[in-house]
């Protein structure tokens, strides 16, 4: 099932099915002050800053970004930009919520004409995590699955919110050859209703659920922004439990996966070398504040096991290895550039098994912004496509 690009009917749905859902959540007047606010910016200073920025510079001198983005894609990434540094957390994170991104979902698929999804989807909730569990419902012994866990800063996002992605990747794991993958999507709590390390603990324990039921050479660990960070930390807490008791049985350890995948992925939570620029729509002030909430008072941001760019310990990156070894996927406009380079030089050193793809002019997930953004079919997939041939044929 691939859906086309968001339209403006779209956008006006799901404008009606996020209104009483924040007035619900976050109060009346909270709901009509923030869309008050937001009125200038969206009817004067995005409609003029576009026009200033696309029409009246000249190419050369127009931001990386823009130099090679669709006009539609343009003004929704301002819109983002602004709902980043203008919108509070607690009122944003309804946007990506369930209520919202699962309705919203199902009106593009019957806008689209699918009466019935062809995927199967389920919701799977355990005592100590819970998540999404997609396949194509027929096959019930998956030869790969992909352990998805989703980004927003910690404070943000759901796996609701990316249900449309997961399941276009599903399909573009069956078009590189595989029989019958799964992905699993974890919902993890978000800050500021829990900190580290309730979310490492729910991340740990899905996995053990997935290698009790599942060989952990068919689990590709995958994740964007601060999912990057959590699969990240997750291999480090396998490798420290594998350095620090080496005499348990196999039986009983945590072994890495075949493969991790990371889109973007927050390698560091707090950096001098993290830059606002005028491409990318993160902003460095609010990312840190959102590190500290997720670090609460229990743990330094810079901890290596929180932090994993701070992580210089090469022998515990070589324990932490998957078994076909790691694939990056950032944008080269993005504000985690640099820490995300740095951490593959990094790898690079200790000799693993690595492939980094930078997207020239591509901003924060980018793949996941140009599969609901861009207009052709061939754009809108080609982040996906890049991901699913790097899961066919891992590094090395």
């Amino acid at each position: 099932m691939i859906l086309e690009q968001v339209s403006w009917l779209d956008c006006l749905v799901f404008l009606l099915f996020l209104a009483p859902q924040l007035i619900y959540r976050v109060g009346f007047f909270q709901t009509v002050s923030c869309a008050l606010q937001a009125l200038p910016f969206l009817l004067v200073k995005l409609p003029i800053c576009f026009i200033q920025e696309r029409y009246r510079t000249p190419f050369q001198n127009r931001s990386p970004f823009v130099q090679r983005s669709e006009w539609f894609e343009d003004l929704a990434v301002g819109c983002v930009r602004y709902a980043f540094r203008q919108i509070p957390a607690h009122i944003s994170r309804v946007f990506f919520s369930r209520y919202v991104a699962l309705p919203f979902m199902r009106f593009r698929m019957l806008r689209l004409g699918y009466f019935k999804s062809p995927v199967h989807w389920q919701e799977i909730k355990m005592n100590t995590f819970q998540g999404l569990w997609i396949s194509d419902g027929v096959n019930p012994d998956p030869d790969i699955i992909l352990y998805y866990i989703h980004g927003g800063g910690f404070s943000l996002g759901s796996c609701h919110f990316y249900l449309e992605f997961l399941i276009t990747m599903l399909d573009q794991l069956k078009a590189t050859g595989y029989r019958a993958p799964a992905i699993f999507a974890l919902e993890y709590t978000l800050v500021p209703d829990e900190s580290y390390p309730v979310q490492i603990h729910q991340v740990i324990s899905a996995y053990k659920n997935l290698c009790v039921n599942h060989d952990p050479s068919r689990i590709v660990l995958s994740g964007d922004s601060a999912g990057g960070t959590l699969a990240l930390n997750l291999l480090l807490h396998i490798a420290k439990e594998q350095l620090n008791d080496s005499s348990r049985s196999n039986r009983w350890r945590m072994e890495v996966p075949a493969m991790a995948v990371l889109i973007s992925p927050w390698v560091t939570l707090v950096s001098s070398k993290d830059k606002n620029n005028a491409s990318d729509y993160l902003d460095a002030e609010h990312l840190h504040h959102y590190a500290r909430q997720y670090a609460g008072n229990k743990i330094s941001v810079h901890g290596p096991l929180i932090s994993p760019g701070d992580c210089r310990d090469l022998d515990l990156w070589r324990k932490a290895s998957p078994t076909k070894g790691f694939f990056f996927c950032y944008g080269a406009e993005e504000l985690f550039a640099p820490e995300i380079r740095d951490l593959v030089e990094h790898l690079e050193l200790a000799e693993i098994e690595i492939d980094a793809r930078v997207e020239t002019g591509g901003i924060h997930v980018w793949p996941i912004t140009a599969w609901f953004l861009r207009s052709t079919k061939e754009d809108r997939l080609r982040g996906i496509k890049i991901m699913a041939t790097g899961i066919r044929e891992p590094p090395g």
